[in-house]
């Protein structure tokens, strides 16, 4: 999606989630600006900078830029068919935004893995 992802995330009880998305965000927050600074090719990078540099400066967390909204919304999936429910609202999300006819046509989702018996991007540990 253009402006939002969807995780499904594992973890054990030595991370909190809190800890967990914070630091996914600080870590692609960071490799992102920095690749958006580094490509002198992308037509947007003079916009996109501005506007994650006015985010940061109504922000009292972020210094530079500000990538991501502080908040998140977390749904404890406590049952396989509230997995399988949200695995399946994920994957459809860019076929109802209009973004792809099929989910697993879309490059940016685990969709690939489970309806094409492809690979996606990334490695997928499945939900069985």
């Amino acid at each position: 999606m253009n402006n939002h992802l969807h995780l499904i995330v594992s973890r054990n009880k030595a991370f909190k989630l809190e800890e967990i998305v914070r630091d996914f965000k600080k870590f692609t927050s960071l490799q992102l600006s920095k690749a958006i600074e580094e490509n002198r090719e992308e037509s947007r990078q003079a916009w996109m900078l501005a506007y994650f540099k006015q985010a940061a400066l109504e922000s009292k967390q972020h210094s530079k830029y500000m990538f991501w909204q502080n908040e998140y919304h977390p749904i404890e999936l406590s049952t396989n068919a509230m997995m399988e429910q949200q695995l399946a609202y994920i994957h459809d999300n860019p076929v109802k935004a209009g973004i792809v006819e099929r989910a697993e046509a879309y490059t940016y989702s685990s969709a690939k893995d489970y309806y094409a018996a492809e690979q996606g991007l990334l490695e997928v540990a499945f939900i069985t």
